[in-house]
């Protein structure tokens, strides 16, 4: 205890001997005084010392006076609670005189209550209007938040050219957040042309400031070879200094390069750890990813119950592939009990954001009647869609399902309806039905649903006799000879 209060003591006696290196005799005469601008100075000498009783006594003495800069100061004392009670309406009471007379900072400062409801009610357009004071005074910050309102059409109507515009100033100004965001402008071509040399030149002045959002920006330009040669252990380096930061993207993608390997040693725990950690900030890409290694026992032990519960926490935020891998864990009762119409809830919620895989098995389960009603042209409709994203499994199961439903209405005599479904069937490149290319060469021979066509009808049942189709095999010879006009013995004529 002696010793911890010795450095204390020490401590202490530093900052004064400090601060009285610091004020000299002259600038105290002056503020004893009564010269508002020294004891704005010497206010500030004190909150510099951390004797935020002292600041505040001295700016309110400055401020008292209508020093703009000592009004400032006591507003972010209260702002604060730095040598007051935290109180933001008597913040912005003093911003504003401060604002009024033209002082920079108590314009940015007003703008960011704002922008943040502190002190009085939220308002972009009145936060843009004091952050543009400022920022035509050349307040880096200021231009940077001018910047995000163009940026996001907070207070102002969007534009991406006035966004870069003052990213820039306040950039070249050395500001990290603008240089940040000045490197997002370049790599996605936002109010400038798309240039990732630039981007990474800007992410790297940011990054090296220990900007969080930059350092996972530069990982990025590592990873993707974006405006530098492609380096994945150097992706690696950045992504571990933004996750150390706590930025949860970087989190993740580190994440993820320990899963796979790739610019580091391949660990599955070190990646179920940082998964862990974007996963508690509430990421649901974090949450998807722990879900995943809860599912197959990759760096944490196998368990389907936290792999529900992990997926849920995501799905629940609108994730379409979580939503699908919940929807499969209902399906094959993996952490829940098996429940069919849950499954078929949340391949539908994914399969309306566009997920082919929850597409696919929404299909499946209107072919099978599994959480719905059994619905064949629903589950013909849900494949087609996910068809359109090239999914080989979706575009296998809806050639079976044009097979089946063709078979039925042919046998229910639609033979309109029945040539079209037996057609895709038939014509699929990926799972071509050899006993839907029979029927349709039934349907060219006779004229069922489309002009009759004995040429089509033999080509379609030579097709089908490729795969070794036995009623297909047992009509060619048929089909040929009615085709030449041959006769022949062995053949029942019509009638027969």
């Amino acid at each position: 205890m002696r010793q911890i209060f010795s450095i204390l003591l020490f401590t202490l006696m530093s900052a004064t001997i400090a601060l009285a290196q610091d004020i000299s005799p002259e600038l105290l005469q002056k503020a004893q005084n009564g010269d508002a601008q020294a004891q704005f100075e010497v206010g500030r000498l004190y909150g510099n010392a951390k004797d935020y009783t002292k600041a505040v006594e001295w700016f309110r003495k400055s401020a008292e006076q209508g020093n703009a800069s000592g009004q400032n100061g006591l507003g972010v004392c209260y702002d604060f609670g730095r040598g007051v009670s935290q109180d933001y309406a008597k913040a912005v009471e003093w911003y504003q005189k401060a604002a009024i007379k033209g002082n920079a900072r108590a314009q940015k400062n007003l703008g960011l209550c704002y922008r943040d409801g502190r002190g009085v009610p939220q308002d972009y357009a009145k936060a843009f209007e004091w952050w543009s004071k400022a920022a035509n005074q050349g307040d880096a910050e200021a231009q940077f938040g001018v910047g995000l309102c163009y940026e996001k059409g907070r207070g102002v109507i969007q534009d991406y050219t006035k966004a870069a515009e003052w990213y820039s100033k306040a950039a070249g100004q050395g500001d990290a957040s603008a240089q940040n965001n000045l490197a997002v402008c370049y790599e996605k071509g936002h109010g400038v042309p798309q240039d990732y040399a630039k981007a990474f030149e800007w992410y790297q002045k940011s990054a090296n400031q220990g900007n969080a959002n930059a350092q996972y920006g530069l990982g990025l330009c590592y990873e993707k070879g974006r405006g530098v040669p492609q380096d994945y252990s150097k992706a690696v380096e950045w992504y571990h200094k933004a996750a150390e930061q706590g930025q949860a993207w970087g989190q993740i993608n580190l994440g993820y390069s320990y899963h796979i390997g790739r610019g580091v040693s391949q660990d599955y725990s070190k990646a179920a750890e940082w998964f862990l950690k974007a996963a508690e900030q509430n990421m649901a890409a974090g949450q998807e990813w722990l879900g995943f290694c809860y599912e197959k026992g990759f760096g944490v032990p196998q368990d389907y119950a936290k792999t529900a519960e992990w997926y849920r926490k995501a799905a629940e935020q609108g994730s379409a592939s979580a939503q699908n891998n919940l929807g499969l864990c209902y399906e094959l009762g993996h952490g829940v009990p098996q429940d069919y119409v849950k499954a078929a809830e949340w391949y539908r919620k994914s399969a309306d954001k566009g997920d082919a895989r929850a597409q696919r098995r929404l299909g499946d389960c209107y072919k099978y009647g599994h959480g719905v009603s059994k619905d064949e042209t629903k589950a013909a409709e849900w494949y087609r869609k996910a068809e359109n994203h090239n999914d080989e499994n979706s575009q296998i199961n809806l050639s079976i399902t044009y097979y089946e439903v063709g078979e039925q209405q042919f046998m229910e005599e639609n033979y309109s309806e029945a040539f079209n479904n037996l057609k895709a069937a038939a014509e699929s490149q990926i799972n071509p039905i050899p006993q839907a290319m029979t029927l349709l060469a039934g349907c060219y021979e006779y004229g069922y649903g489309t002009t009759a066509d004995l040429d089509k009808a033999r080509y379609w049942r030579e097709q089908a006799a490729k795969f070794d189709d036995e009623a297909a095999k047992r009509a060619l010879t048929p089909i040929s000879d009615i085709a030449l006009g041959a006769e022949s013995d062995n053949i029942p004529g019509p009638g027969n």
